[in-house]
């Protein structure tokens, strides 16, 4: 779905992906992507109502912008539990300690778009029967009308799948992938960096779900770029680690028990970036240990995404990265408790935005 106001041209892998996005099945959902397509376009988004032109040379509409940077939230109460129901009167959002009035907000029913991206390097093709055999518990989770995807990288990412709201098509997808064999560059930074890109266009509720063993093979200025592009953009990322086993540090009491310490490092270095990921962007990293885990995990990220609340809030114009903090009231306007020993809730948002410049 491309943007109102927006330049035409558009990568084709983007519109490949999106293309297939699928019809509304309901009055509702029809006036909620209505909505966010006359809102929504990037975490800072320009909004343009544009006249389509009569002929061939007329000229150039007037367009009024209106700017908005999207914040998806997700509550999770002390029971483990995500918090549904919740009111616009509900939420406070703070750029810094300045409390910014709410231009928008969507309730945890809009329909979500969920691109996987699942690396096929040959670490992956070993193990590749355990998080793609449990994928049908995130399947299950999601709502019917929320679009799912597909994409594949190693050296470079490959569009596999468009959006579409046929979840037994990205079962069939999946099953279907081709694993590199060899050695190769893994590209893992430039490859979320470009899925970025891709699914920028969209609307409304967007999450990026990563099988990965966040293994990069690039230079750290690669990193600092990428977290320089997410911390621009609306995107909510659910990294899910794999390799579980060479990823824990060896056990010095043991012998021979565990992967050898410089692996053990390497995957640390990972580690830390697939948790920086899901920190910037509001999302959670999972870590699991053994084939047993995935379908757990899974079906947290499908229950996040059903019950990810939209709020949307004037940006400033100064160039700089604003850090944000969401704050969750109860029915008499205090902040429920979200840190220490009497915590009773936890909020997951993103943590800023890169503001445009003046």
């Amino acid at each position: 779905m491309a943007c109102p106001g927006r330049g035409r041209k558009q990568s084709s892998t983007a519109f490949t992906l999106i293309r297939n996005f699928g019809k509304p099945h309901s009055l509702r959902l029809l006036f909620l992507r209505a909505a966010f397509t006359a809102i929504f376009c990037f975490a800072v988004i320009p909004f343009a109502g544009v006249a389509q032109q009569a002929a061939e040379g007329a000229q150039q509409p007037l367009q009024v912008t209106t700017e908005m940077v999207q914040i998806s939230v997700s509550v999770l109460a002390d029971g483990g539990e995500f918090q549904s129901g919740l009111q616009r009167r509900n939420f406070r959002v703070l750029d810094g300690a300045v409390e910014r009035p709410l231009l928008f907000f969507a309730p945890t029913d809009a329909p979500a778009q969920i691109l996987v991206m699942v690396e096929t390097s040959p670490a992956v093709y070993l193990i590749q029967n355990q998080h793609i055999a449990a994928a049908y518990a995130l399947l299950d989770g999601l709502a019917p009308e929320d679009q799912v995807a597909l994409v594949t990288y190693d050296q470079a990412p490959r569009a596999v799948l468009a959006f579409t709201p046929d979840k037994n098509a990205l079962l069939n997808a999946l099953g279907q992938i081709q694993f590199s064999v060899g050695m190769g560059q893994l590209n893992f930074y430039d490859a979320v960096s470009t899925a970025l890109d891709w699914i920028a266009p969209l609307s409304g509720k967007k999450a990026l779900v990563l099988l990965t063993t966040g293994l990069d093979s690039s230079s750290a200025a690669r990193w600092d770029a990428l977290v320089q592009k997410l911390r621009a953009r609306d995107v909510v990322i659910f990294p899910v680690a794999l390799g579980g086993w060479l990823r824990r540090p060896p056990d010095k009491k043991k012998k021979a028990t565990g992967p050898p310490e410089e692996d053990s490092q390497v995957f640390a270095v990972a580690d830390q970036a697939l948790q920086s990921l899901a920190a910037i962007s509001g999302g959670r990293a999972f870590f699991p240990e053994s084939a047993k885990d995935f379908a757990p995990m899974y079906q947290q990220i499908a229950a996040a995404l059903r019950h990810q609340y939209l709020l949307g809030i004037t940006p400033e114009h100064d160039g700089q990265f604003h850090a944000l903090s969401v704050q969750v009231l109860d029915n008499s306007g205090q902040p429920l408790a979200t840190e220490g020993k009497k915590a009773t809730h936890r909020i997951f948002s993103r943590e800023g935005y890169l503001a445009p410049g003046p």
